[in-house]
């Protein structure tokens, strides 16, 4: 494993104790998914167990959970889900455990010793959707199903109806603001302002198209030093009128002119009306001087 992983995890002056820690941990990791491999191995209706996440990708830390990929038979959904709960309580005590049967099946757990186990189960057709062998470790492989994956899938750029939805959210948040003020709702506005803190960092993730996202507590990796000064920059949250109002300002002048770089280099159709009756009714309700956010 690659220690510079870790420049992070010690304090400065540390002595690496907390290095050495975390590095236990990832070897600990690897028995259990070794444990949990050798015992799905000789299942009947389980194809192929594969790492995915963070561990798939090779990218690892001690504090990563552990993403299980498995190809199950039809139908076998039912019956793995305890063949799973079961294996699970081998590596030890399960504190919490979600289970979501839809098209696939998936699986969150936590161990008593905050191990974060998650788990996708899908059939056989299914893996062919939107994978590659990039980014997943195989553990075994029975029938081929992963072996037959492209090495790495085409980067087409982000989905169109997804970066539409969210060019709009980000204008309908900015503009309930006057519902806010209105109604002196400051610790809602700062609500608002967190949601469109995260439609901005999706929106940086999308600028870099970054491989390998992993979970929500990976950020440094995906973005650049430049975004990562920007989010730096913007105005904290706190209550309070002039700081929701600066807030909300300072996160659509980040926000606003990349979302329209990024809508013109991928054809994607921007809200430009529904953009300019938003910053009108800024303007004439609260009386802001929105011009730098327009064209």
């Amino acid at each position: 494993m690659n220690g510079s992983q870790f420049t992070d995890i010690d304090p400065p002056g540390g002595n690496g104790s907390l290095r050495a820690q975390f590095g236990a941990v990832l070897m600990e990791s690897r028995k259990v998914i070794e444990l949990i491999a050798g015992k799905l191995r000789s299942e009947k209706h389980v194809q192929a167990l594969c790492l995915s996440g963070s561990y798939g990708a090779g990218l690892e830390d001690g504090f990563s959970d552990i993403d299980f990929l498995v190809v199950l038979d039809d139908g076998a959904f039912d019956t793995f889900t305890q063949t799973w709960r079961t294996t699970l309580s081998t590596v030890g005590e399960i504190v919490l455990w979600r289970e979501f049967k839809r098209t696939d099946l998936l699986v969150n757990a936590v161990m008593a010793d905050w191990l974060r186990i998650d788990l996708l189960g899908v059939n056989a057709d299914r893996i062919r959707i939107g994978r590659a062998r990039n980014g997943l470790e195989v553990l075994f492989d029975h029938t081929g199903l992963v072996e037959a994956l492209p090495e790495v899938l085409e980067d087409t750029g982000p989905d169109p109806k997804q970066m539409q939805y969210q060019f709009e959210e980000f204008i309908r948040i900015l503009g309930l603001m006057p519902l806010a003020m209105g109604r002196r709702e400051y610790f809602n506005a700062i609500t608002g302002v967190f949601h469109l803190r995260n439609l901005l960092v999706s929106l940086l993730i999308e600028e870099t198209r970054a491989p390998h996202w992993g979970g929500a507590l990976h950020l440094n990796r995906l973005i650049t030093d430049e975004q990562k000064e920007l989010l730096g920059s913007l105005p904290a949250l706190v209550p309070g009128r002039e700081a929701a109002i600066e807030a909300h300002l300072a996160y659509a002048a980040a926000y606003l002119p990349r979302a329209r770089k990024l809508a013109d280099r991928y054809a994607i159709p921007w809200p430009e009306r529904f953009e300019q009756v938003t910053l009108g009714n800024l303007n004439s309700k609260l009386g802001l001087d929105v011009s730098h956010l327009l064209h």
